[in-house]
């Protein structure tokens, strides 16, 4: 699926083809939730590296938490100028890019279900909205992205 996404002040917009387009997966973990997730978890996309295109580069700015200690491959991308959080890369895995939902323009296909995942990391604030066939998960889920959407029948 094609979708387009940009900063809330949109001094960077961006195109990326995903595969894994449904936004199903809610993270409740410190870097997720803070970085951007305003509802109290950040929910990203899947989509191919080398069809992600950009306009407003310059604007662009990286972030890598740091996760038990040490600085994470992952690289967060955000508009230096409004704060957007905009996509996720990381290197160990460089043919993906995960595109944060929030960011999307693009009409995105409702969940049948969710994961609800590094629930040990929600902040007690946080309610867990459990609904028929959602799945919990203390840390990450036993199936991927690409497999979540290939089991739901929604692959791309």
């Amino acid at each position: 699926m094609h979708l387009e996404g940009s900063c809330h002040c949109k001094a960077v917009t961006f195109s990326v083809e995903a595969a894994a387009p449904v936004p199903f997966c809610r993270c409740y973990c410190s870097v997720c939730r803070k970085t951007g997730g305003s509802a109290g978890y950040g929910i990203n996309l899947g989509a191919a590296f080398a069809t992600l295109t950009v306009a407003g580069q310059a604007h662009i700015r990286v972030y890598r938490a740091q996760i038990a200690g040490e600085v994470s491959q992952g690289e967060r991308s955000f508009c230096g100028d409004c704060g957007s959080a905009l996509w996720l890369w990381d290197p160990r895995w460089p043919d993906l890019v995960h595109p944060n939902a929030g960011a999307i323009d693009t009409e995105l296909p409702p969940a049948p279900v969710h994961t609800h995942c590094l629930l040990s990391s929600k902040a007690g604030w946080v309610p867990v909205d459990l609904r028929d066939g959602d799945r919990q998960f203390e840390g990450y889920p036993d199936e991927s992205l690409a497999a979540w959407h290939q089991r739901m029948g929604l692959a791309g």
